[in-house]
């Protein structure tokens, strides 16, 4: 297993999005503050300089028009990538994003594809406060007609976008914030993904898969790491969560014969409860003993004081390994 020192998240995303400006004419990008400020976070820096305003839009304070907006132009053929300034800010396009975008290929019987990406900060760990810090991947996992990624490398955040503004349908790209500027060396299997929408077995390992997605993925190999001499994990990283690639996991599954599911997002309802059916659906026989999920309890993201006892930690997750593994 190599280690690798991957790309900062939002290095690698400003330089895919200046290389897909330069690309393709029909791209634009819309949202609050992303051009004169180059966004929130600063990932968009320097592109509205280099592109000019037309391209890099800065856009009203209100999501449903940023949405409204993109579906406009996907439909006249243009190709937009929004951007929302935190995870739970997307509420307020709801119905742009559920009874527009996800629908406007059926609805016109197939003869619309419109394609628009919507980039979306989200997560904790860097003391944000409610509003800036949730996970709400699994609502919009759920409907059909909508696709949803979750890097957690700068290399997977590259490919997913290119992937993404081909599609011809909505993608809504979550993106880790306290990944943003972190460069960590990782110990992770090189072998690439099979398809731009696999999974990825990040680490190969013979005692229990631990399967995860997004910047926590990042504390599910520190905790594989610190128990190899005790527990051989195999981490799978799933990048996506709609569609979910189910095969890669059910495949290391059967090898491994146990199944912990690690995400940050809040337990019930949520991608493991539907990973953990599945598996006991598809692959009961290859089981030793019953899966089980490690996410935050269903509750509001707390104040940043109390965010360390809210998200789930790299201790958390080696007890949970150790458990199910004794």
């Amino acid at each position: 297993m190599d280690t690798v020192r991957s790309a900062g998240l939002a290095e690698s995303i400003n330089a895919t999005l200046a290389d897909l400006l330069e690309q393709d004419p029909r791209l634009l990008l819309l949202g609050e503050d992303i051009g004169r400020l180059g966004g929130v976070f600063r990932v968009t820096r320097g592109l509205r300089e280099r592109f000019g305003e037309d391209r890099v839009r800065d856009s009203l304070l209100a999501e449903s028009t940023i949405i409204g907006q993109a579906v406009g132009m996907a439909m006249s053929g243009l190709v937009p990538v929004c951007e929302i300034q935190f995870d739970a800010f997307t509420f307020p396009a709801v119905n742009q994003l559920v009874t527009q975008a996800a629908r406007i290929g059926g609805r016109w019987n197939g003869q619309a594809s419109p394609g628009l990406v919507v980039r979306i900060p989200t997560g904790g760990g860097f003391r944000g406060v409610e509003h800036h810090s949730e996970s709400n991947e699994a609502l919009f996992a759920r409907f059909p007609g909508i696709s949803v990624a979750c890097p957690s490398t700068g290399e997977d955040a590259d490919q997913i976008l290119r992937y993404a503004v081909t599609l011809g349908s909505p993608v809504l790209v979550y993106e880790p914030i306290r990944l943003y500027w972190r460069r960590d060396a990782l110990a992770r299997d090189p072998e690439p993904a099979r398809s731009p929408t696999a999974a990825r077995v990040v680490r190969r390992g013979a005692d229990l898969t631990v399967v995860t997605y997004g910047a926590i993925t990042h504390e599910v190999l520190e905790a594989a790491h610190a128990l190899a001499c005790d527990v051989d994990v195999e981490v799978v990283d799933l990048r996506w969560v709609a569609p979910i690639d189910m095969a890669t996991v059910l495949d290391s599954v059967r090898r491994t014969g146990r199944l912990l599911v690690v995400h940050e997002g809040s337990r019930d309802v949520g991608i493991g409860a539907e990973i953990a059916a599945s598996v006991a659906e598809h692959a009961f026989d290859a089981l030793r003993g019953p899966v089980r999920r490690l996410a935050p309890a269903r509750r509001a993201y707390p104040p940043a004081d109390f965010e360390k006892d809210y998200m789930v930690g790299v201790q958390e997750i080696k007890d949970e390994v150790l458990v199910m593994t004794k």
